[in-house]
């Protein structure tokens, strides 16, 4: 593995790959894609897309593709200034993989005045339009592909036993698959379609994309090595510390 992995000369953060493959019958088939080569000890960010990234679930499938902007206002420019501060980050959606084109597409199309979302890997669920749309919306569970999936990059950390450091998503059941594969209760964040972002420790503060902005350097310090060892314990922290819920 380790040779296979030396032949292809990766260099670190996104690498634009081809694959191809020539029939005597079909021609040359291509499909491109893009490897992501980390480090074991970088802090990963996980990002929902439906609902998180855009306002809505169902909307924010549809209208992005009739050319109007139904992103969460604030979010592209949190996004990036937490990419700044040295973290990757994870997008990872129950959609199903025949839209990943047009995923991505979303994804490289987002844009709050010049600042777009930093790029990073999207994970789509392996099964049909139907089916994902059915799990998504129907049933409303798409932990179960999300604890699977999280689970499988987790297991990629071999002396990382904690590599996702925060977490965005819009439903209680994006907070249940965060906390299954380990993300510290107090960088679970949830948005609602009224753009409120609330924290999952202290349910009962309401801020916003953009006022979290103003507190990236708090909630995502500029990582070092030295600053590293201060997430092994996260629930000591200034941050997490100090925003417990006063006892009666």
């Amino acid at each position: 593995m380790c040779r296979h992995q030396a032949s292809l000369k990766l260099k670190e953060g996104p690498n634009d790959v081809t694959f191809s493959i020539t029939t005597q019958y079909q021609g040359t088939c291509r499909c491109e894609g893009t490897i992501y080569l980390w480090n074991w000890d970088d802090k990963v960010i996980i990002s929902d897309i439906d609902g998180t990234i855009t306002k809505s679930d169902v909307f924010g499938q549809i209208l992005p593709q009739l050319g109007k902007d139904w992103t969460h206002q604030g979010i592209a420019k949190l996004y990036h200034s937490v990419a700044e501060n040295g973290y990757k980050f994870l997008y990872c959606s129950a959609r199903a993989i025949g839209m990943a084109d047009m995923t991505r597409g979303y994804l490289q199309w987002v844009n709050d005045g010049g600042t777009i979302l930093p790029r990073g890997p999207l994970m789509l669920s392996p099964s049909s339009l139907f089916s994902a749309f059915h799990r998504e919306v129907i049933e409303k569970k798409p932990e179960i592909f999300k604890i699977e999936c999280l689970t499988d990059i987790k297991n990629l950390f071999l002396h990382n036993k904690q590599p996702f450091h925060a977490a965005f998503g819009n439903r209680t059941n994006d907070v249940f698959a965060y906390k299954e594969v380990g993300v510290p209760v107090c960088r679970i964040f949830t948005v609602n379609p009224k753009g409120e972002l609330i924290q999952e420790q202290t349910k009962g503060n309401k801020s916003s994309y953009c006022r979290l902005s103003e507190l990236v350097e708090h909630v995502f310090p500029l990582l070092n090595k030295e600053q590293n060892q201060a997430f092994c314990m996260p629930e000591y922290s200034s941050f997490c510390y100090w925003r417990q819920p006063i006892a009666d």
